[in-house]
Parts: structure tokens; sequence; C-alpha cells
């Protein structure tokens, strides 16, 4: 029999409950942001000691919007071949998924 939808005790809705995610499910491809994000994350840190993680963010950001289209396109190169890496990786997942169903 399954479990009724348990009420929140603050709210009184009603909340859904998350299937657990696969360990072995493939890593999602990294944007072009955060490959520029990772790679210049220890140079904020160098040039601004002390500085807090949001704030750190924040520098982040400001030069990401600085960036113009010929800068970023390394990034963007990088985010569009990890999105390969994560499709074809998905892909041999879910067939393998799918074989393992039929077996």
């Amino acid at each position: 029999m399954p479990k009724a939808a348990a009420k929140s005790k603050t709210t009184g809705k009603v909340e859904k409950r998350r299937a657990k995610k696969d360990p072995n499910a493939p890593k999602r491809g990294l944007s072009a942001y955060m490959f520029f994000a990772n790679e210049q994350r220890e140079n904020v840190r160098e040039e601004n000691p002390g500085v807090s993680f949001g704030q750190v963010g924040k520098i982040l950001g400001e030069r990401w919007k600085a960036l113009s289209d010929k800068q970023r396109a390394p990034y963007e190169a990088k985010a569009a071949a990890d999105k390969k890496r994560y499709e074809d990786e998905k892909q041999a997942y879910n067939a393998e998924a799918d074989e393992e169903e039929s077996s």
C-alpha cells in the first residue's frame, strides 16, 4: 500500500519526496561560466585575501560579464565539448539501464 504524502508541520502543505539519484548516473556538463569560474577562482582569492565565498562569486560574475565574445570563446568550446561528453555518457547509461530492465 503506497504511503500518503506527508503534510508539513509548518505550512500544512503536502510535501513530495524526491527519488534518490543514481550515483552511477553521468554528471551534467559544466557551463562556460563554470569553466571560467573554476579557472579564475584561485586568482581572485590571491588578489583579494580574506574575501568571503559570496564576494568571490560576485567578483567572478563581474569579470565574466566584462569578457568579450572572443574572450569567452575558449570557455564556450569547453562547455560544448563537456555537453557532448554528457550526452554520450547519458545515452550509454540509458542504453545500459534499458538492457538491464529487459533482462
